[in-house]
């Protein structure tokens, strides 16, 4: 069982954030918002920006060198894009202390669990999470201390998981002020696949139609409904990769219900296009 990092008041005595934008910032503002450590580690390949976040007040100190802070740090919670997690968690683990804990805000789960599983040291765990809480934007600059309030962070442990380990990393979520569900990483993948990655790729692919010389004629319409392909392209494109089971799943399901409302606006048949219709309204409405 891993040596408990976290002390009964709740807090850590340092935690680490990979990855400081839009994301990461948020963390270490609601982190220090709810006073939840006595220190932020802020991780990143770019100096000059982990400096300026930390002159904002988001973290206390700004490292290139991801291998020293994970040796000083309690929880380390990697807040990059997909691609770049399994990377970080190893090579932070070889550098941490018996019983640091490690998650991530990662957008799939199935192939950074299967990656990291088996290949933590003694006493180290990565439980991987997924707090679905976000915003086209991007950057610190950004930063919400309660982006992450009255929202669900999905935790995904797999059959090794410690449960103490498990336990500690949502409790950590739980304390920004997340509702805490969990499930498995392939249940995950594909929940979010539906939910948010196809959603994504239609509002991108929605957006990539637009002519020029039809620009000036959008209105509220097109751009609510393309708002989130406004995201960050490499983070996107690494998520529709690392999620392509689910993703190509998904597509197949969006494409059989566009053919239903296709083939009904060419069977001239108002009676099926109107009972479509009403049922996509009803289930938006349904979100409210």
């Amino acid at each position: 069982m891993p040596q408990s990092s976290l002390k009964s008041t709740g807090r850590f005595d340092t935690i680490c954030i990979v990855g400081v934008g839009l994301i990461g910032g948020s963390l270490a503002a609601a982190v220090q918002q709810r006073q939840l450590a006595a220190r932020i580690i802020g991780v990143g390949r770019n100096l000059p920006r982990l400096q300026s976040a930390q002159q904002a007040g988001l973290i206390d100190d700004s490292v290139v060198d991801l291998s020293a802070a994970a040796a000083e740090s309690d929880l380390i919670v990697f807040c990059t894009p997909v691609d770049k997690i399994v990377t970080g968690v190893r090579e932070a683990a070889a550098h941490c202390r018996p019983g640091t804990l490690m998650t991530d805000g990662g957008s799939t789960k199935g192939a950074i669990c299967a990656a990291v599983t088996g290949a933590m040291p003694a006493d180290v765990h990565f439980v991987g999470a997924h707090p679905l809480a976000g915003s086209e934007k991007q950057g610190f600059e950004h930063a919400n201390a309660d982006l992450y309030q009255d929202r669900i962070c999905v935790v995904t442990p797999h059959d090794d998981s410690d449960p103490v380990a498990v336990a500690q990393v949502s409790e950590f979520w739980r304390q920004v002020g997340m509702t805490v569900i969990e499930m498995s990483p392939e249940e995950h993948d594909n929940i979010l696949a539906e939910t948010s990655h196809v959603p994504h790729f239609v509002a991108a692919a929605l957006a990539a139609t637009l002519r020029d010389e039809t620009r000036p004629f959008t209105s509220s319409g097109f751009r609510d409904t393309t708002r989130i392909a406004a995201g960050d392209e490499q983070l996107w494109a690494a998520i529709f990769q690392g999620n392509k089971t689910a993703m190509l799943a998904g597509l197949d399901q969006f494409e059989t219900q566009l053919r239903e409302l296709r083939g009904a606006i060419e069977r001239d048949d108002p009676e099926t296009l109107v009972e479509s219709l009403r049922a996509a309204r009803e289930k938006r409405e349904s979100l409210e």
